[in-house]
């Protein structure tokens, strides 16, 4: 899907698998670090109910935003086109908020996990980080036109969350 030719659905796909992958990226270091942290067990399964929210979220992304392209190619009335520009913004918006609980999750678990595998619970985070600002940059492509929409300003501010969780967890790496 992510390399077809054309304008295919990409972006938001790749936006939820990332998030996945730093999801198991979370559970994986957590399930390293039982022995020595009394909440990893916890932590790592957290990590999986996120990564099964983040990985459909993929599909359904691509799926809403063939929708807009249909009916562009269709030359679909305004209100059809609007209406099916708020699912395409209403999925990326889904997966920033995933991604925005997987970085928070993998930075309060970087300090914590087996330092062998800190830095995989850092890389977790910063994947999550990306997958929610390109997330959140597609929100406000998919409501361009819905100048002043709470849904644009809730997408920044998920991004600017991961991007604060993804520093801390680099940081305790060090």
């Amino acid at each position: 899907m992510l390399a077809q030719p054309g304008p295919a659905p990409a972006g938001g796909s790749a936006a939820a698998l990332a998030i996945a992958m730093g999801a198991g990226l979370v559970a994986m270091a957590a399930r390293i670090s039982v022995d020595d942290w009394d909440e990893a067990a916890t932590t790592a399964a957290q990590a999986e109910a996120l990564r099964r929210r983040a990985a459909p979220l993929a599909h359904a992304d691509a799926e809403a935003y063939a929708e807009v392209l249909r009916l562009r190619r269709e030359r679909a009335s305004d209100e059809e086109l609007g209406r099916a520009f708020e699912r395409a913004a209403e999925l990326p918006l889904m997966i920033a908020e995933v991604g925005a609980d997987v970085a928070e999750l993998a930075a309060r678990a970087a300090p914590r996990v087996d330092p062998k595998v800190q830095g995989d619970a850092a890389a977790a985070a910063v994947l999550a980080e990306a997958g929610t600002r390109i997330a959140a940059h597609l929100v406000g492509i998919n409501l361009a036109t819905s100048e002043g929409d709470e849904r644009i300003r809730r997408a920044r501010e998920l991004a600017e969350a991961a991007t604060g969780a993804s520093r801390r967890s680099v940081a305790a790496e060090g």
